[in-house]
């Protein structure tokens, strides 16, 4: 798959872009009571791609919406995500003493401060994301639409369903479903509900919601395959926490071998792909962006 030139030039003004508002919306380290806010700043910015704000962007873009009346809910999004990052690596889940290259936030502060951090960070970025749409003026439904549609991606619906199996060991574990569902509600969820919040905050008609729906789906099983496959391939300096860390769990690289997740991984990208067809040139920026996620496993 070939990448498109300026994709990485277009994703860093993203994240330098959605980094100011993160800097803007997160209280000030030294604000009272300062042990929680330096604990969900240093989280905050520990690095990362903003990949989660950048699918946001890029599908409200893609219907016609302006990036600045976006980045509330891109940098919304993006304090969830991390605060699913301080629960994952707490020695209760995937036990990681790194993260971006760095001691994770329970090291850097303690668990508790990480529980309470992760917990303050989800219910900062459900607030910013609902207030974007109320200043989006998008009319009662649509705002409670969205609000749901972040909600349940965290939920057991959600981020907290798919790592909940992906805790669970014994028989019938380690079979294609259940990778499937873990995938799907662990990364996959997070990723539809950017697609679908920045196509409805952009007023995207229900096709086009659906179609960025069905992207977003594949691309985030996807992306999990690949980060599979680089936990098993890469450098720790390249993914920022230590490499083979899954080896005892049961991943799509571990069970089916790296051929074979690789051909999963491409078929789902190609079918990203395919959902973009309807938006022609209005989806380039989209289409730039899969392919770059693509590339990171070429």
């Amino acid at each position: 798959m070939k990448r498109a030139p300026n994709i990485e030039r277009a994703l860093e003004t993203i994240r330098r872009d959605v980094d100011a508002t993160l800097g803007a919306l997160l209280p000030a380290e030294d604000a009272h009571p300062r042990a929680i806010h330096e604990a969900m700043r240093y989280a905050v910015f520990a690095g990362g791609k903003r990949v989660r704000p950048a699918l946001l962007l890029l599908a409200g873009e893609a219907v016609g919406g302006a990036r600045a009346e976006l980045l509330d809910a891109a940098a919304g999004v993006e304090l969830i995500h991390t605060a699913s990052l301080l629960l994952d690596d707490l020695p209760s889940q995937d036990d990681a003493p790194t993260r971006r290259g760095r001691p994770a936030t329970h090291v850097r502060f303690g668990e508790a401060t990480a529980v309470l951090a992760s917990t303050a960070l989800v219910t900062l970025g459900i607030r910013v994301v609902a207030e974007c749409a109320r200043r989006r003026r998008v009319g009662e439904a649509t705002l409670a639409r969205v609000v749901r549609l972040v909600a349940d991606a965290i939920g057991t619906e959600g981020m907290i369903g798919g790592q909940i199996v992906d805790l669970e060991k014994g028989p019938g574990h380690d079979t294609m479903e259940t990778l499937e569902y873990i995938h799907s509600h662990k990364t996959g969820a997070l990723f539809i509900a950017c697609a679908e919040v920045g196509a409805r905050l952009a007023g995207a008609r229900e096709a086009e919601v659906g179609a960025l729906a069905e992207h977003a789906k594949n691309v985030g099983l996807a992306y999990q395959i690949t980060d599979d496959l680089l936990d098993r391939e890469a450098h720790p300096g390249t993914i920022g926490k230590p490499a083979g860390q899954d080896r005892g769990k049961a991943t799509f690289a571990t069970l089916f071998g790296v051929d074979v997740s690789r051909r999963v991984a491409g078929e789902l990208f190609e079918a990203a792909e395919a959902s973009l067809r309807p938006f022609g040139p209005r989806g380039r920026d989209l289409l730039a962006f899969t392919r770059w996620v693509a590339g990171r496993i070429a």
